[in-house]
């Protein structure tokens, strides 16, 4: 009878055992959230690209993540978003209630300094992309800048960024670099609202920049001239004739490097969170992320407010920014010294 009873105790502890390392985790993981506050921190100043996708994907998020009650959206500027990156791995929640958007220009930047960079894309948990990115150089009409032939003989130009990390900096410093133009890049900038002020007072030439943050205003009326495309294909509203960087490339290197410098276009809005977060977890925000990209509601406002919605999902995004650090270390060098 003693021996009866210990074997099937030892029967129901695996059978609890087994329950408990299935379904559970996903039960658990709701159960977390119920009545949490997520909040989403974006690494530029309010206004710009990155807060307008932020603040539009919080909106519809919450039902589509169980038991979540509200969605906060916090702006952190600082080091072309760096800054909101690091908060995830110091003084953030590790908990699965904080991820961060922040500017993609960060992979060039990481890539290139090796074991030297601040923060390496392989050690956080990728909750999802919302768009690729399609980035353009512009400059303000009124400086009569009016295509890249203009611009590659023009004497020095000032372009605006917003970092010295962020896609604004590294779209100028690569076409600076790689073509040997006489540019000013001033990177003091906290977010693009900034920057498109500075352009319409005239104390900048323009700038580079993902497409969809660009002011429809602009588009519609014929402020600005796109002077090169940082992506190949093109974008409604963008004039026939404006070259794609590659094909102004005169030497196989700089090919090389532009594809270098390009390659995390692919993730244009990203959203990361510490991965130090639970793996149960992690799978409900990436479920709810992936949901809120097919959400009627959201694709209807994306559309209201000029936003492309192209997403890709936590798993593969991190399969793709661990190809960014495979690049052979020569050609990365060149690509870094591109964007001094």
């Amino acid at each position: 009878m003693h021996r009866f009873f210990h074997r099937n105790a030892a029967c129901l502890i695996g059978v609890a055992a087994a329950l408990l390392a299935t379904p559970a985790s996903a039960q658990s993981a709701a159960a977390f959230y119920k009545g949490k506050t997520l909040s989403v921190v974006v690494g530029s100043s309010p206004g710009g690209g990155y807060d307008t996708y932020s603040r539009a994907l919080a909106r519809y998020l919450a039902p589509h993540v169980p038991g979540v009650s509200n969605i906060i959206v916090r702006n952190m500027p600082g080091a072309g978003s760096l800054t909101a990156v690091m908060h995830l791995n110091t003084t953030a929640e590790k908990d699965g209630t904080v991820m961060t958007a922040f500017n993609s220009g960060l992979f060039n930047d990481s890539i290139g300094a090796g074991d030297k960079a601040k923060v390496k894309f392989t050690d956080y948990a990728f909750v999802g992309s919302v768009t690729s990115d399609f980035r353009v150089c512009y400059s303000w009409g009124a400086k009569n800048i009016k295509n890249w032939d203009n611009f590659s003989k023009r004497g020095e130009t000032v372009f605006g960024a917003t970092g010295i990390n962020s896609n604004s900096y590294n779209g100028g410093a690569m076409i600076k670099n790689i073509f040997g133009l006489p540019m000013k890049i001033i990177h003091a900038y906290p977010g693009n609202a900034e920057v498109f002020l500075a352009v319409e007072r005239g104390e900048l030439d323009g700038s580079c920049l993902s497409w969809t943050s660009l002011p429809d205003e602009w588009i519609t009326s014929k402020k600005i001239d796109i002077l090169l495309r940082l992506g190949t294909g093109t974008r409604p509203g963008i004039p026939d004739g404006v070259p794609f960087i590659g094909d102004v490339a005169k030497t196989q290197e700089q090919k090389d490097v532009i594809d270098v410098l390009l390659a995390s276009g692919e993730l244009g809005r990203p959203y990361v969170m510490s991965k130090d977060v639970p793996a149960d977890r992690l799978a409900v925000m990436r479920a709810g992320f992936m949901a809120t990209m097919k959400d009627a509601a959201f694709l209807a406002e994306a559309k209201k407010l000029g936003l492309e919605v192209d997403p890709t999902d936590g798993a593969t995004a991190q399969t793709v920014v661990a190809k960014l650090y495979t690049f052979p270390p020569e050609t990365v060098a060149k690509a870094q010294a591109a964007l001094k």
